[in-house]
């Protein structure tokens, strides 16, 4: 009859991707690969290592989906920041937002102009074919990292002239105080995507990447469709947190209005 030895543990013993993900987490963990630092390259580390890159990737891949780092398209990996805690149903501006977590944020328009509205915007806006929109295509950074790729899909009828406007600003106070419309109620979907195309070159993300995708169509106070947001997140920037109680009716006030211009 055989005895095991009490000191041998039974936890299986880690692969060699996990014990270098074990090794990685030390380093970001105690600050010794710093928010913003850039990893050595995947050959320099499978060096380090004495392992293949096939190992190298899926260790990094496995750090990069708990959000420790992320990967820049044809500039290697970077340690992530502290994630944004993002809550879409609380009515708030992006700059002012990102400024009360000491963080810096940036917003650039890359491209606006009118459109016909698509397929898909007149099943989330219940829209006719063909209606005219004006579209606002813009870049939101923090700490000069682009983290946001958001398209607005505005009713055109609602905001003529709105090509002169400074559209790199807060889009609800330029509704209120340029055409008098104020924010109502939205709705909300968020999904998962994959980063293609503009949006990819944009948040500097390889071909099809995962991404954040959330969708809102915006209403004004009583209740007339405004525009719609299509926000494409990098999944390492944010995590989603929702406070329900923050839509309740308490003492006769209006709800909360979910938006982020």
């Amino acid at each position: 009859m055989s005895h095991r030895d009490p000191t041998v543990s039974n936890r299986r013993e880690l692969s060699k991707s996990e014990q270098i993900c074990q090794i990685l987490r030390r380093y970001i963990g105690s600050g010794q690969l710093g928010a913003g630092q850039q990893l050595p390259a995947e050959r320099a580390l499978s060096e380090r290592f004495a392992t293949t890159r096939i190992t190298i990737k899926e260790a990094l891949s496995s750090l990069e989906a708990d959000g420790l780092i992320y990967r820049a398209e044809r500039r290697g990996w970077f340690v992530a920041p502290p994630r944004l805690t993002y809550d879409p149903a609380i009515h708030t501006h992006f700059h002012q937002w990102i400024g009360e977590q000491q963080r810096v944020a940036e917003t650039r328009v890359l491209a606006h102009g009118g459109a016909l509205a698509s397929s898909e915007l007149c099943h989330w806006m219940g829209l006719a074919p063909f209606t005219p929109l004006y579209e606002i295509r813009r870049l939101r950074l923090i700490d000069a990292r682009p983290v946001l790729h958001v398209s607005h899909h505005l009713l055109a009828s609602r905001f003529p002239d709105i090509a002169g406007a400074p559209l790199a600003s807060s889009l609800t106070e330029l509704y209120q105080q340029r055409y008098g419309i104020g924010q109502g109620g939205a709705s909300l979907e968020i999904t998962p995507s994959a980063a293609r195309g503009a949006i990819a070159r944009a948040l500097n993300l390889a071909e099809g990447s995962a991404v954040l995708r959330l969708v809102r169509v915006n209403y004004d106070e009583r209740g007339g469709l405004v525009d719609c947001d299509i926000e494409h997140w990098r999944p390492d920037a944010i995590r989603i947190s929702l406070d329900t109680r923050a839509l309740q009716v308490a003492n006769g006030r209006r709800l909360q209005e979910p938006m982020l211009d």
